[in-house]
């Protein structure tokens, strides 16, 4: 719904042609750009149109629009803010979501555009450059927020502190951080970075900062000072907790007519199909308002709706607090969709079909068609000459492959792969469980207690996945290199199953009839997937390999690729260098290639388009006794991977469980649980398969292709300490590294194996493009008879049952009982000894002693020059003993995971 350009405010003519943002005060009633210096800078009387621009790699520009409005702003500038935002929003093609926000209850998605924070100014906006005289004026500043910082500006008096808050006292000189005795210690590095933010904007970078903590008061002559601008010390009272009764809000729809009226629509649940295409709607959910705005709704039916709303909040006196989005139909969002029982799970790739010339303008001048999107750069993030060693699970069972079986899997299995590469300095381990698509669910379970075991054992602290058949991520099939699936199993578990439920074995055999789909990206990342023997398997975009038991075809689709054509003469090399394949091309076929595959039939011919995918969203698991609450981190970076979190990166394709060093996960078990009941969380990750790759990551042994998903800067792992402590370190300047002893120890890899093509030592060259996913095509591998295995997904399987009795909490000579498992691979006696010996060493009598409640991370009077995260050594042994209840030889031979949660119990980590 596009306007006329008559009716196009000029400011807003080539709005959205660029990424990022762009923002428009309102100025005597007119719009004014404002200068990207300016950013961030809002004034308590004005109101400001902020637009923010987001070209994915793959998809449509997505567009957000707020509008602010300072607590001074004049009625008639935030009515017209109103309308430029419906405005700026028909000139985007009415494509964008809009915004409403108030200052100081601004959302977190418009706070994260100019993290760390916005400090409003007194005053109103003026195009006109000015200068300020006069005196530095003293200021306080409280500061919320722990992931994005809301900073208001307090009385600067006494009575303004609170023991919940943190608090800024900004003076000419020196810049105070006062921490209140019950604030979190995120508040708290948050706070830090407000410091840094005035101490770099306000003072150029040339003040003093100190930080006073709430209850100290002897000692310090920071402390000293900073009682000195409130006239000296006094205690801060104590505020009486309140205790709130939670009340769940009513959800009430409302149709918005012409003439602005709100008439109540049905009653809940409330069902898609009540909203109609040429209306607007309101939804009231007390604490957040949307109003959706039908795709043939006119602009003044959308004025209309948008003034009947701000009436409405204001009429029955919501809080400033009440949030309020504006949403096109086509662009809802998860929560808005989460109120209707009929939502579409998937949503379709968001095309600009109608009224969106100037998206279409955009994508042709970068290159492609209105009606195309661009095929993912699928390169493998990941140094793909390491050591690979893989084991067939037989449920208590694990047997070793040989090299010569390393890259030829059955459907019918689970199997346990390990991955040494060479990483930032070290090598790094990658550990998956894969899950064949017939694997029977005793094995699954299996392979990923088994994998965690292994993972619990090693040194490295490696990264942990569990990746599904036919959902396998671009690395998998990058380490292997050349890989066969095969039908059927060779586990006593599965032919136990076929056996008791009278299924015929599908396990592959060369005298008969396999089909095999062919796919990759080049000769060192191609698959052969042996798929059902009939003709509905074929797809025009595949090769694909028929073995018969008089001869073996090979089919060329119409539209495959020369690529897929090399590919496919190399896989029948690999397959049997003896075959003397006769090759077919799609549409001459013979007639005994359509007797092997039970006669002809249709299949799929149309040329196969990567889907729409957003950019990867991360959300912060904040843990609350046996179940979490998700809050997502908008504009994420490096940063927000704060180390007392659990954070989970959606990438839809995969997802990642991030764990922080001072998070409350203990485990990797634990970290695959979270990850897979947020898969189930239908609100937040909607449209997402259950069975995508999940991995773990640990805080310091992040690998390339999680870092790639940041500008990531490997020197801040070098920082100890909380995020406190570490945010105080770097705005001192003073940063230590990290010792050899805390999680750090390299696992060196001196040899390279080879895999049955000999090819393991060899670095891979990337292809450019490329499918290396492994999708199946409609009617392929239907028949799992397996309805029990998706209870494997189940969050509280995995917590009760999955890891059920698991040795995870067993020293390293406990956990690996099986021959030729990984334990003796990893781990062997006199490596342990040898790395205890090390521990000692480090942490034994030759350290200086402390006393415990000098040492505690929250001491008041704790002890300076230490290793912080080697709290516990310098403890005496008989102090040590009555702590822990064990010695420190003891103590040392415990995996690091359990170590670091005996010490988070008594304080010291």
């Amino acid at each position: 719904m596009p306007v006329a350009n008559k009716d196009l405010d000029s400011a807003f003519l080539n709005a959205g042609a660029n990424p990022g943002l762009e923002i428009w005060c309102i100025e005597n009633q007119q719009l004014v750009p404002v200068s990207k210096s300016s950013h961030g800078r809002f004034y308590t009387g004005s109101a400001y149109i902020v637009l923010n621009a987001v070209f994915p790699k793959i998809g449509t520009p997505q567009y957000d629009i707020h509008y602010w409005l300072g607590n001074e702003t004049k009625k008639v500038d935030s009515a017209l803010a109103s309308e430029k935002a419906l405005e700026l929003d028909a000139a985007l093609g009415s494509c964008s979501v809009q915004y409403r926000e108030i200052q100081g209850h601004e959302s977190q998605k418009f706070l994260s555009y100019f993290k760390p924070c916005i400090i409003p100014v007194e005053g109103v906006f003026t195009s006109k450059q000015g200068s300020l005289n006069g005196e530095y004026q003293v200021r306080m500043y409280t500061c919320k927020g722990e992931y994005v910082v809301h900073v208001k500006e307090v009385p600067f008096l006494r009575s303004s502190l609170n023991h919940e808050d943190v608090f800024i006292l900004d003076t000419a000189s020196k810049i105070f951080l006062f921490s209140g005795c019950n604030s979190t210690i995120q508040e708290r590095a948050k706070g830090l970075e407000v410091v840094q933010y005035i101490k770099d904007n306000k003072h150029g970078g040339k003040c003093e900062v100190a930080t006073i903590e709430d209850g100290k008061f002897v000692g310090d002559s920071d402390v000293g000072e900073f009682w000195s601008f409130f006239g000296g010390y006094a205690p801060i009272p104590r505020d009486p907790h309140s205790v709130q009764e939670s009340v769940v809000p009513s959800v009430k729809l409302f149709w918005i007519n012409l003439q602005g009226k709100l008439c109540a629509t049905g009653s809940e649940p409330f069902s898609k199909d009540m909203l109609e295409t040429d209306k607007c709607y309101m939804l009231d959910c007390d604490s957040e308002i949307f109003v959706w705005m039908g795709r043939q709704t006119l602009l003044t039916e959308r004025r209309t709706a948008t003034k009947a709303t701000e009436d409405f909040v204001r009429n029955e006196g919501r809080s400033n607090k009440t949030h309020l989005a504006f949403l096109s139909e086509g662009l809802e969002s998860p929560i808005f969709r989460s109120y209707f029982t009929n939502w579409p799970k998937t949503a379709e790739p968001r095309l600009y079909e109608e009224g969106k010339e100037k998206v279409a303008a955009i994508f042709k001048h970068q290159g492609y068609d209105v009606k195309e999107l661009p095929e993912e750069d699928n390169e493998p993030s990941i140094d793909c000459s390491g050591k690979i060693k893989v084991w067939l699970v037989d449920g208590d069972e694990l047997s070793l492959l040989s090299v010569a079986e390393l890259t030829r899997l059955y459907s019918g299995d689970s199997y346990i792969v390990q991955y040494t590469f060479p990483g930032n300095g070290r090598d790094e381990t990658l550990f998956y469980a894969w899950l064949g698509c017939k694997s029977v669910t005793e094995d699954k379970t299996a392979a990923i207690s088994h994998m965690n075991i292994m993972a619990d054992s090693a040194r490295t602290n490696p990264v942990v996945a569990q990746i599904h058949e036919s959902k396998e991520p671009v690395q998998f099939f990058s380490i292997l290199q050349r890989l066969i699936i095969f039908k059927g199993g060779n586990s006593s578990g599965y032919k136990k199953f076929i056996e008791e439920k009278g299924i015929t074995d599908e396990t592959y055999n060369e005298t008969q009839v396999a089909l095999f789909r062919v796919q990759g990206t080049s000769p060192d990342n191609m698959q052969a997937i042996q798929v059902d023997q009939v003709s509905t398997s074929l797809n025009s975009s595949y090769c694909y390999i028929l073995q018969t038991e008089a001869s073996i075809f090979t089919w060329i689709g119409n539209l495959s690729s020369a690529r897929d054509h090399n590919l496919l003469d190399r896989m029948v090399e690999l397959l049997n260098p003896k075959w003397l394949p006769v090759s077919v091309r799609e549409g001459n076929e013979p007639d005994d290639f359509w007797d092997a595959l039970g006669g002809k039939a249709e299949y799929l011919k149309g040329k196969e388009i990567q889907g729409f995918a957003d950019d990867p969203h991360l959300f912060a698991l904040k843990i609350n006794g046996g179940g979490f609450k998700v809050k997502e981190i908008y504009n994420y970076t490096q940063d927000d991977l704060v180390t007392e979190d659990v954070l989970l990166l959606d990438c839809q394709k995969e997802i990642y469980v991030w764990i922080g060093l001072h998070s409350t996960v203990n485990s990797k078990q634990e970290a695959l649980s979270l990850g897979l009941k947020f898969l189930e969380m239908d609100v937040l990750v909607e449209g997402l398969s259950l069975d995508i790759p999940v991995y773990v990551v640990t805080e310091g042994h992040e690998p390339s292709f999680f870092t790639r998903f940041f500008s990531w800067d490997h020197t801040k792992a070098n920082i100890l300490g909380n995020s406190f402590e570490r945010k105080l370190a770097i705005l001192n300047r003073k940063s230590k590294p990290l010792v050899e002893g805390h999680n750090r120890i390299p696992l060196k890899v001196n040899s390279r194996e080879s895999t049955s093509n000999g090819h393991r030592s060899i670095s891979i060259t990337p292809s450019t493009r490329g499918r290396s996913s492994s999708p199946v095509p409609g009617g392929a591998g239907s028949d799992s008879g397996q309805s029990g295995d998706r209870l494997l997904l189940s969050a509280d399987l995995v917590s009760k049952k999955l890891f059920e009795g698991s040795p995870a909490n067993s020293s390293a000579e406990q956990t690996m009982p099986v021959s030729g498992s990984p334990g003796s691979e990893l781990w062997s006696s006199n490596e342990t000894t040898s790395i205890i010996q090390k521990d000692r060493n480090i942490d034994g009598e030759n350290l200086m002693v402390h006393p415990y409640e000098r040492l505690r991370v929250v001491s008041g009077n704790p002890v300076t020059g230490i290793d912080l995260t080697k709290r516990e050594a310098y403890l005496s042994n008989e102090e040590f003993h009555e702590k822990f209840g064990m010695p420190k030889t003891a103590f040392y031979k415990l995996p690091k995971w359990k170590q670091n949660k005996l010490k988070m119990s008594l304080d010291l980590f």
